[in-house]
């Protein structure tokens, strides 16, 4: 069975790890979100696909999600004592991946290129593919102006009001290399517990993405739980925008596309309220603290898709 996941950046990454613990290398893709990389001191970041990456490879840090394991911070201790900005935290073995793609990214490489070529050399086995290698940029708007996504997210800690969200040179973006290819041909297509709106939105707003899932038989994993994130700022954003954060929420904002959802046990009450605008709907355990709970996460999600397809 072919599948086809799309993540962001923490939750993706950690059920991507599990769909890639239950899955054969060449059964499983990644798309992951590429609209919040960004310009750092020089070097082009991509903090979705390294966590996927680094997830997939065994190398993230289990306290944080984000970064490498075991990582040391003599750039930032040395940048800080030079006034330099230290509110983007970058490792010294974190920063040589954004040294080396910024290097690779002059000379003309494209990022999908450079993605397979990391994965490969950190043994992911698995296809990792970022949405797009044309630039797209998140950006929040909020009572306060227009913010650049990682000046929102990270340097202002989600702080500011959101009042929507616009992704910049989203139009004249085309799917990387392999992506179609690669919808086309799944038998099921998992949209990952990550941020709808700003991680999943700007994969299924690359032209022809959202055609080609709404076409196949996806499932979506909410990301909410009791009215709340699983991680990062979703409710907060869907309460600033005047949307109940809730399962029910994502069944509507995901309803043209797929077919089922899964919903944490603490939000079966909702069950027939997302059956009855159109969705197939899995109750299990979706929080994923360990490692064992990201593989049990995914043979649930496999399984309800195999029952489903007969």
């Amino acid at each position: 069975m072919k599948i086809v996941a799309l993540a962001g950046g923490v939750g993706g990454a950690k059920l991507a790890y599990g769909l890639a613990s239950e899955l054969q290398p060449g059964d499983l893709t990644v798309i992951v979100n590429t609209a919040d990389d960004f310009q750092h001191l020089g070097l082009h970041i991509s903090p979705d696909l390294d966590t996927v990456c680094y997830t997939l490879a065994g190398m993230a840090n289990p306290a944080t999600g984000w970064g490498r394991r075991n990582e040391s911070w003599n750039f930032m201790a040395a940048l800080g004592r030079l006034g330099g900005p230290g509110w983007f935290r970058i490792g010294d073995a974190d920063l040589a991946t954004h040294v080396e793609r910024t290097r690779r990214i002059g000379r003309g490489d494209p990022l999908s290129t450079i993605v397979r070529e990391f994965c490969h050399s950190w043994g992911v086995q698995h296809s990792v593919l970022p949405m797009t290698d044309s630039a797209v940029a998140t950006i929040v708007q909020s009572h306060e102006g227009d913010l650049d996504f990682q000046e929102y997210f990270v340097h202002r800690k989600c702080e500011p009001k959101v009042r929507g969200f616009k992704f910049l040179g989203i139009e004249s973006a085309r799917p990387a290399p392999g992506v179609a290819d690669a919808l086309a041909d799944a038998d099921a297509i998992v949209i990952c517990p990550s941020n709808p709106l700003v991680s999943i939105a700007p994969i299924l707003g690359i032209p022809g993405v959202r055609n080609l899932v709404a076409r196949g038989w996806a499932v979506a994993v909410s990301p909410i739980v009791g009215g709340r994130a699983i991680r990062g700022p979703a409710a907060k954003m869907y309460a600033e925008l005047g949307i109940e954060p809730s399962a029910l929420s994502i069944a509507v904002q995901y309803r043209d596309i797929a077919r089922g959802l899964v919903i944490d046990r603490s939000d079966a009450s909702l069950q027939s309220e997302v059956v009855g605008i159109g969705l197939r709907v899995l109750v299990t355990q979706t929080l994923m603290r360990t490692l064992r709970d990201r593989r049990r996460l995914a043979r649930d999600v496999l399984d309800f898709i195999r029952a489903e397809l007969g």
